[in-house]
């Protein structure tokens, strides 16, 4: 969401919708679609060859109701719409990731072969604060950093988190494993949720996360812990189980701890790893983890498998991926 708009990565279907103003009814039909030049239109890149108007599972977006950016994952590469599109299968205008929009191999070269300040490989998120750009390189295992948005095709990035350089492709428990989603707060705060690792890892200033490891851990009790709800048979105020998003509201942390099927808040910001989530969305305890828990009577206070989350003024919206739809909910602070 943003100024009132609401864009949508319909990720299984290759597409990416986007409404002008915030849907009023339950089925009411986009305004865009990117990556097809019909909105009914599922196929990945467009049924054809890569192209500036194609997607194939689209993944993270950005926009700030001008520019759009969205994470184009399995085609390895992010595209830029340098103005906002008003039209279906819109070209993008900048390709990062890739030297021109009809190349979408793995680091460019294709699978097996070493990063580059240049190359993505699997990029699930990305995020922006108007000025400068992150994207979640997941398959390279990295967060790479933009001073300023991309004006050019195949930029290179000026910053790398997680990795001591571009190239490298080891790594250790306290590196970002499987980053999926990175998030900058207003006040510099940084979350990367670390989906492999079931957890997230936040500093307090973004900038030390080109030089240092993550302050704080949400979701375990130290770099070493690696286990879905910490190896619990049930899940807990302070575990995760393949979380996929988090998003900053003011000084809270919202989690979309998506194999627990609930959104935790984090009120206010943690301070120490494993601090337990002070309230959640989607479950009536912190013990329940099943999908559509008590739904006899319906779903609409039940999540499955939630992947991403965004927050605009007090208004949550939620892609709830495992009921096929996005709900949007007024949040009490």
């Amino acid at each position: 969401m943003e100024k009132g708009k609401l864009f949508v990565s319909d990720t299984g279907q290759n597409r990416v919708f986007i409404w002008n103003q915030l849907p009023s009814e339950k089925y009411q039909k986009p305004d865009i679609t990117l990556g097809q030049l019909e909105a009914k239109d599922t196929k990945r890149n467009s049924g054809s060859e890569v192209s500036a108007s194609t997607l194939h599972y689209p993944s993270g977006i950005w926009s700030d109701g001008e520019r759009v950016i969205i994470a184009d994952a399995w085609n390895h590469r992010v595209l830029i719409w340098n103005k906002f599109p008003d039209h279906n299968g819109q070209p993008a205008d900048i390709v990062l990731g890739q030297p021109d929009f009809d190349c979408n191999q793995p680091n460019v070269s294709g699978v097996g072969n070493d990063p580059t300040a240049r190359s993505l490989n699997w990029p699930y998120g990305v995020y922006s604060d108007g000025r400068s750009l992150w994207i979640a390189d997941t398959g390279n295992r990295r967060v790479l950093y933009y001073k300023v948005i991309p004006n050019t095709n195949y930029q290179k990035a000026d910053g790398v988190i997680g990795k001591e350089n571009f190239t490298e492709r080891d790594y250790e428990n306290s590196d970002p494993i499987w980053p999926y989603s990175v998030r900058i707060s207003q006040s510099g705060k940084m979350a990367i949720t670390d989906t492999q690792y079931y957890r997230v890892l936040l500093w307090n200033d973004w900038r030390k996360g080109l030089t240092d490891k993550a302050d704080v851990i949400v979701g375990q009790e130290d770099f070493e812990g690696n286990g879905q709800n910490q190896y619990r048979l049930q899940p807990a105020a302070f575990t995760l189980n393949w979380c996929y998003d988090s998003f900053f509201h003011e000084e809270d942390l919202y989690v979309a701890d998506t194999g627990n099927s609930r959104i935790l808040r984090f009120a206010p910001f943690p301070q120490k790893s494993n601090t337990p989530a002070h309230s959640l969305i989607g479950h009536d305890d912190f013990g329940t983890g099943s999908e559509n828990a008590k739904t006899m009577m319906g779903t609409a206070n039940a999540l499955y498998w939630p992947f991403s989350i965004c927050i605009e003024d007090n208004l949550l919206a939620i892609a709830d991926t495992g009921n096929h739809r996005v709900l949007l909910k007024s949040i009490n602070l």
